[in-house]
């Protein structure tokens, strides 16, 4: 129960920075800006004290780590399956208005709008 507590707390923190965004809207926007970011800090302090906040966190830090772990395609291959992919749309695109147009010509002879 207090953990759900602890995140509408933060709720209502984030809540509070965009409330204060639009409550400052004479304000330069350096004030307006820090007063979401202040409410993103907080909310994001006070969710990390919940169970389900630390859980979260880490989620977050090992889809980092899992993303540093990834073999990145070189430059080369990106181009090729680029390429390919390109080659592959414009090859169906041209299969596709070939059909349609055959498809076409054969219903407007069955019509007999066609020569």
């Amino acid at each position: 129960m207090l953990d759900k507590i602890k995140l509408l707390v933060a709720l209502l923190l984030v809540a509070s920075g965009i409330t204060g965004y639009y409550y400052l809207q004479n304000s330069p926007s350096v004030l307006r800006l820090l007063s979401v970011l202040a409410g993103l800090l907080l909310a994001a302090g006070v969710a990390w004290t919940s169970a389900p906040g630390r859980r979260f966190f880490a989620f977050g830090r090992d889809s980092v780590a899992e993303a540093k772990r990834v073999v990145w395609p070189t430059r080369k291959e990106t181009l090729q399956t680029t390429a390919i992919v390109i080659a592959f749309a414009v090859t169906m695109a041209l299969f596709l208005w070939a059909v349609d147009a055959s498809l076409m010509v054969v219903v407007n002879k069955i019509m007999g709008r066609g020569e």
